[in-house]
């Protein structure tokens, strides 16, 4: 019997009346910034191996707060994001705790917290899509190349400050400095086709109607509109009018960002916690994570799926994320500076 439990509380109340849970030593309670839709294949796989309950409390936003809140009463065992700048959020307000050594093990280096308070599960890189139509295949190699006044009005991008993209320009700082990053982010401002706006898919759906050429944007977001069904379907157009751009492959790598497990700083079910977060690393887990969600693996040996594939190998940034989300900062005030999402 499936007992996967997912809750959403916006009051004080409301978690109060969960806490009870806690004391079931047979329990793991997530808090999670990924969407339950998301991570419930995967969480029902972890009840079916393990023999744990998960309580499944998704928030699209307000996690840090509800667990300073919340302090040494919380029942969140492990906390999930989709981002390495949450992860690092909770790090700085001191909310989390090591990772049992021998589940860190399971990561490579640059995708681990350097003391363990947080452990990459899959990696999602930032690409380029391109009109199928009007950009030729091996036109466009690097980041630089968006910069040409051939693309000028026609590269469109999602708000500069977005977490996808503020990973993406701390990036450039770390390898390029402060310097180089402002002049990129104002001639990239120049050659945009229209207002930084909407989400990935959006991207692809303006190159799907003219609007632009080339987009910025992450690479799962374009299994998500291949795959589309139902009211959505119409997104299965936008990813038939692009393809996919790995930047930079022949020098540093394209960059990627992470997802990420952390375990709660007071974890009523530590062993447990770490029995998740080591599930999330296995071989199955990892698997259903690229079947699925369109992420790839952070573990290099698992085999692709048959889309991801399609998409061609790639080969990724080495930099560590955490000098990623240590320049996020740097980056956020280098959009304002040069005024990009006006």
């Amino acid at each position: 019997m499936n007992t996967f439990r997912v809750l959403k509380f916006s009051t004080l109340a409301s978690m109060t009346a969960f806490m009870g849970m806690q004391a079931m030593a047979e329990t793991v309670t997530v808090y999670s910034y990924r969407q339950e839709f998301l991570m419930e294949p995967l969480m029902k796989a972890f009840e079916q191996q393990s023999g744990y309950k998960v309580n499944f409390l998704y928030a699209g936003k307000g996690l840090s707060a509800r667990l300073e809140q919340e302090g040494k009463n919380s029942p969140a065992d492990v906390l999930l994001t989709a981002d390495i700048g949450r992860a690092d959020e909770w790090v700085n307000k001191n909310l989390t705790q090591p990772i049992d050594s021998n589940v860190l093990k399971l990561v490579p280096a640059n995708f681990r917290h350097p003391n363990g308070l947080w452990a990459a599960q899959t990696t999602r890189a930032r690409v380029i899509y391109a009109s199928v139509d009007r950009v030729a295949k091996g036109k466009i190699k690097t980041w630089d190349d968006l910069l040409s006044p051939e693309y000028k009005g026609k590269v469109c991008i999602r708000d500069g400050k977005n977490a996808y993209n503020l990973g993406l320009w701390a990036s450039f700082i770390a390898n390029h400095g402060e310097a180089y990053t402002t002049d990129y982010l104002t001639k990239l401002k120049a050659n945009l086709a229209r207002k930084p706006q909407g989400n990935d898919r959006a991207q692809a759906k303006a190159i799907w109607q003219g609007e632009c050429d080339v987009a910025i944007a992450n690479s799962y977001y374009m299994g998500k509109m291949v795959d589309a069904v139902g009211k959505d379907a119409e997104q299965n157009q936008w990813a038939k009018a692009s393809y996919i751009i790995f930047p930079n492959q022949a020098d540093k790598g394209t960059h990627v960002n992470v997802s990420t497990a952390a375990i709660a700083k007071y974890a009523p079910n530590k062993k447990a916690a770490n029995a998740l977060v080591a599930f999330l690393l296995s071989d199955k887990a990892q698997k259903m994570y690229a079947d699925v969600n369109y992420e790839h693996p952070v573990n290099p040996d698992i085999e692709y799926s048959d889309l991801l594939k399609s998409w061609g190998k790639f080969k990724a940034e080495t930099l560590s994320l955490q000098t990623i989300a240590d320049n996020r900062e740097k980056a956020m005030k280098l959009v304002d500076q040069v005024r990009f999402n006006d």
